[in-house]
């Protein structure tokens, strides 16, 4: 059941927060042992919050779609009382005494928060194999990682545990945990969801966005948790739109830009199928398919890969004598971070505007962009290398090749599924469109992905 079916059942009065609620903790409890996607389980709180809901839908007050829902959020997000610890030994113990901006949406919306998410170290991978807390596993094999660093999220909405948790991308983070978990993964605009209170990683590349089981519940979410903050600097006051997709909308005359370079090269033969059929797909609803050059998308994932490695070091610099509680891959990136000369960081934003600047003219062209979300689908657990028409590459540049460059520019992007590869793991289709137009992409997600996401045997 998708998150505004439950919704529209509390209202017809044929299920309780109550039963949404146990039957959230009862999946958590059977699944959670195999899968390690919950990091904090809230079961008491989660009740409570639960008859709360049901009173008020009761008496009359509706406070929107997610009142009575049970969710949960990725372990970077600040709970007031209960531990938020990042996926790091160094803040293991850390009890925030405020909750996270999107808590308090999400909260104020009246959904149910039966737990905090696991994630990758200090959402600094793509792996979720957490050192410290133990692997994440992918609910569709799991000898094999969830993605990151939102593992958590996405396996924990795979797995049908709850319909939505939030998750965070910096450079691709939610949306490879979506193309790997086969789930929908938005990640909405630079400013439109306001990061405070969420543990930052990269200041100028961090965005904030659900993990769902349908098109038109990450646009309920949105709804929700879109809008200016003006205790984050980075927020926007553009108005917020409804996001929410018709249940079958029409993209007829939308233009879909086909990149004819880079997005296209060193894919798995599985997934350029699929994400080709989607372009088919797409043009016989009646859209308009666009081949064109997109500018130099290698040289933004360099720009991206730079920014984030100066960002990160100096915002976890206090914390780098104590080099025994970080996991070995973060504590790497966090060492070369700290070798960058301030001209290579300087010279990188510089890059990065004219760039952007480029990237702005194609939006006089198309409506927005199909690309695939990874090249690869989930790779195996421990597994640092991949093979590509022959060639190996290393996993985590791979993953992340064809959604880095997105978080560098600010746009909203979502990843939908797409189909599945030979071994029946899923496979991402990502929808990149100019800024602000989450509703855009998400009608076009819509069209293309109208039923709730199929669900693997557990």
């Amino acid at each position: 059941m998708t998150l505004l079916e439950a919704a529209a059942a509390l209202r017809r009065r044929e299920i309780s927060s109550a039963e949404l609620t146990a039957a959230a903790l009862q999946r958590i409890e059977r699944l959670n042992p195999s899968t390690n996607a919950m990091q904090t389980v809230m079961a008491d709180a989660a009740r409570e919050q639960a008859k709360q809901a049901d009173y008020e839908l009761a008496r009359g007050e509706d406070r929107g779609p997610l009142h009575g829902i049970p969710i949960a959020v990725k372990d970077l997000f600040s709970t007031k009382g209960v531990r938020t610890t990042g996926g790091s030994n160094l803040f293991a113990d850390h009890v925030p005494d405020h909750d996270a901006a999107v808590v308090e949406s999400l909260c104020a919306g009246g959904a149910v928060l039966v737990g905090k998410t696991g994630m990758h170290e200090l959402a600094y991978g793509i792996t979720s194999s957490n050192p410290h807390f133990g692997a994440i596993r992918n609910p569709w094999d799991r000898d094999r990682i969830p993605g990151g660093s939102s593992g958590g999220s996405a396996a924990a909405v795979a797995a049908g545990m709850v319909s939505m948790a939030m998750g965070s991308d910096t450079g691709g983070s939610i949306r490879i945990p979506a193309s790997f978990c086969g789930v929908v993964g938005l990640k909405p605009t630079y400013g439109r969801v306001s990061r405070y209170g969420a543990m930052p990683l990269g200041f100028s590349l961090d965005h904030m966005g659900p993990l769902t089981r349908s098109v038109r519940d990450a646009g309920a979410v949105l709804n929700g948790i879109a809008g200016y903050d003006p205790r984050d600097e980075t927020s926007s006051r553009r108005p917020v739109e409804n996001y929410v997709p018709d249940i079958e909308p029409s993209i007829r005359g939308l233009r879909i830009g086909l990149p004819e370079n880079f997005y296209f090269e060193r894919l798995d033969p599985d997934v350029d199928a699929a994400v080709r059929a989607a372009f088919h797909a797409a043009e016989s609803y009646g859209a308009e398919i666009v081949p064109l050059r997109v500018p130099d998308i290698a040289a933004l994932n360099t720009v991206a890969r730079v920014i984030l490695l100066a960002e990160a070091s100096a915002l976890l610099e206090p914390h780098l004598e104590q080099r025994d509680r970080f996991g070995p891959d973060v504590l790497a990136l966090l060492d070369q971070g700290r070798l960058l000369p301030a001209t290579d960081y300087i010279n990188a934003q510089r890059l990065r505007s004219a760039l952007q600047r480029e990237f702005a003219g194609l939006w006089s062209r198309v409506d927005c962009l199909f690309t695939p979300t990874t090249p690869i689908t989930a790779p195996r657990i421990g597994e640092t290398a991949t093979t590509i028409g022959g060639q190996s590459q290393d996993v985590r540049l791979a993953a992340t090749r064809l959604v880095r460059a997105i978080n560098a520019l600010g746009l909203p992007a979502v990843s939908v599924p797409c189909g599945a590869d030979r071994r029946g793991l899923p496979i991402g289709l990502q929808i990149v469109g100019q800024p602000f137009a989450e509703a855009i992409i998400l009608r076009v997600a819509q069209a293309l992905v109208p039923a709730e996401v199929p669900v693997p045997h557990l």
